[in-house]
């Protein structure tokens, strides 16, 4: 079937949009193509179409568990094969599923980058035949992008065991500098000019549905409260801290909004329940911290509202660009005042704390875990931060930023954010079980449940669902909990319960503190782009003469964006005059450019440091006195009739 014949048939759509098809023509004919594109913009018929037409898997490298399950769910409903590999699947099921993948029996197969680092998976990667490879949200393997992962670093290994396998990139936040760094993570075999071989395709990050408006409101909350009031439909709300997650949803609840909350620390059933809640409909208002909405296929949000400010424009168009993606009219609101310079100003300083500092943790993270120096490479310990922090008397934000640095610099791994299921693994052989005598019905129950629902549990430790089990056997999840446990103390079975408590990994052996290095790549270079990107959305924040969506575009490098119409800025010089002054200034830097003769784009000339309405009115004058030519694009001077 050709590539139009399988969009119809499979996802019902007459033609594709944009440039879906120009990515999908060079990926399908093994080409290695970079697509940025915004979103909304449909990225997954990039990928989902060619892989239809071609023979083999295509692998998908994405971090978001929540887009995997659903994108399987869905290519499933097409009568697709399509499987996800993520933590809490049982060792037979990934097991299973990989088999399934070199027998040819799936069509998609999606995993985490964290995954690529496991030597079985390789393994059974290189009995597969790889249609190719697409990697989702791929500004996350540039160390120059505001979510740089170190595990995206892993693809490159891929690459190697699969060194003819063409490599689809995909993202919708990505500055020119991010582009380049990813075209050149990705590239295998660079040109004889020592550049990478992608095809780039750009599709404007502009959403003509969503209006960018920045509220000054030196009572925020106040204004968040009308803002809500005044707008139907879903809303998020982005804090920055779970305190603020918290005390905010309670206090529009008290005004009489339906709200919740939703940060990192909740438990996970927690989470899952406001969540579902809020997908469908039952709560209106999601007030979160950014650790919300990452994969999260909610189409009709009509408001996306940001209580404080976010440290790059990066973040912030991510985050915004969850509003209206049903294409029906949505807004994104920053509510800003005086108080978030001094905000981000302090998290700088807690971002990159001194060298001294960063040192000083080493060691101490070295007393704590009572690690000689020369000792240490390889172990693993959980790390309690709260703990840490008072036996040495530091503050967790600083703790936690020096080891981000450390690990940048490769001494340590630290993760902050496990989500280990819970394990189980009988002891007793399945005769064994079956004499059992002195089991209560409870206890019996969840035996049977496990043997029914989970493989392998005999031979080794198995990721098991405990909420899953709970309904099926008709109980609360705490007693669950307590069953497990007793069984456990009968030796039964071993009970690992869910864990989520963050670890230490050290990577090297301890040396002195005063030996620690932390090169300008770790450091220097990274403090000063974070001071750039966190100027840039002051910028944003501050500007009041430069449109809301060209300002974002621009920042993207897309130098063909015009003003909206529709932002604040845009409606306050609607009903504005253009100073004298601006149209003068205007006038004369463009005759300036225009003066030697020779063609300018209209997208460059729009782009001088003057309010857009005053360059606008004097490049529409200058066409109408005919002193300029406009053709294709481009204004060129008619010779000798510059009146400068």
């Amino acid at each position: 079937m050709s590539y139009h014949d399988i969009l119809h048939r499979y996802w019902g759509y007459d033609d594709f949009r944009g440039i879906q098809r120009d990515i999908i023509e060079s990926i399908g004919s093994g080409h290695d193509t970079l697509g940025l594109m915004p979103t909304g913009g449909g990225k997954s018929v990039t990928f989902q179409v060619p892989a239809m037409a071609k023979e083999g898997v295509c692998l998908v490298i994405t971090p978001l568990i929540a887009l995997m399950k659903d994108q399987v769910h869905h290519l499933r409903q097409l009568g697709i094969f399509a499987s996800a590999i993520y933590s809490g699947l049982s060792h037979d099921d990934t097991l299973r599923i990989l088999e399934n993948c070199i027998l040819g029996r799936t069509k998609f197969l999606y995993v985490s980058p964290e995954r690529l680092s496991s030597d079985l998976f390789v393994t059974k990667l290189r009995h597969m035949r790889i249609s190719f490879i697409t990697v989702d949200e791929a500004h996350c393997i540039s160390q120059w992008g505001y979510d740089f992962r170190p595990a995206y670093l892993e693809i490159a290994r891929i690459r190697t065991v699969l060194p003819d396998t063409p490599i689809l990139a995909l993202t919708a936040t990505a500055t020119p500098q991010v582009v380049e760094d990813i075209c050149r993570q990705l590239t295998l075999q660079p040109t004889a000019d020592g550049q990478h071989a992608f095809r780039i395709f750009r599709m404007s990050f502009e959403r003509a549905n969503l209006t960018y408006l920045v509220r000054h409101a030196s009572d925020k909350l106040h204004e968040l409260v009308h803002l809500l009031q005044i707008t139907d439909g879903s809303a998020i709300v982005y804090v920055r801290s779970r305190r603020h997650a918290r005390e905010i949803a309670e206090h529009l609840s008290d005004a009489g909004l339906s709200a919740t909350y939703y940060h990192a620390g909740l438990e996970a059933d927690q989470k899952d329940s406001r969540q579902r809640d809020w997908q469908h409909d039952r709560v209106r208002v999601i007030v979160a911290t950014n650790a919300f909405g990452m994969g999260i296929d909610k189409p009709d949000v009509r408001l996306v509202a940001h209580y404080d400010c976010p440290d790059s424009i990066e973040a912030y168009f991510q985050e915004a660009g969850r509003a209206g993606r049903d294409g029906q009219p949505a807004q994104a609101v920053l509510l800003y005042n005086s108080s978030d310079n001094s905000k981000l100003a302090k998290r700088i300083d807690d971002t990159f704390p001194p060298r001294d500092y960063i040192r000083q943790v080493y060691e101490h993270l070295a007393f704590y875990y009572q690690i000689a120096t020369g000792d240490g490479y390889g172990i693993t310990r959980e790390f309690n931060i709260d703990d840490f922090c008072q036996r040495f008397h530091h503050f967790p934000v600083r703790v936690h930023a020096a080891l981000i640095i450390l690990q940048r610099a490769g001494y340590l791994l630290y993760d902050d954010n496990p989500d280990q299921q819970t394990r189980v693994h009988f002891l007793l052989d399945r005769q064994d079980l079956y004499r059992l005598s002195d089991t209560t019905p409870d206890e019996e129950r969840v035996i049977v449940t496990l043997l029914r629902n989970y493989g392998g549990l005999f031979a080794d430790y198995g990721f098991v669902d405990e909420s899953a089990i709970a309904r099926q056997c008709g109980i609360s999840p705490d007693v669950l909990h307590q069953v497990l446990k007793t069984l456990s103390h009968k030796h039964i079975l071993h009970y690992i319960p869910r864990r989520q408590v963050p670890t230490i990994h050290y990577l090297q052996r301890r040396d002195d503190a005063e030996h620690v290095q932390l090169p300008p790549s770790v450091y220097d270079d990274r403090l000063q782009q974070y001071r750039q990107r966190i100027g840039a959305m002051l910028n944003y924040a501050q500007s009041t003469d430069r449109c809301r969506s060209r300002q974002l575009l621009e920042y993207f490098g897309d130098r063909s964006a015009h003003d909206c119409g529709q932002c604040d800025v845009c409606r306050a010089q609607q009903g504005q005059p253009v100073s004298a002054d601006h149209l003068q200034q205007a006038r004369q830097q463009l005759l300036t450019l225009l003066a030697d003769g020779q063609p300018h784009p209209i997208v460059q000339l729009r782009q001088i440091p003057l309010p857009s309405v005053a360059v606008d009115t004097v490049l529409a004058a200058l066409c109408q006195e005919e002193v300029v030519i406009q053709q294709d694009g481009y204004l060129t001077a008619h010779r000798g009739s510059l009146p400068l």
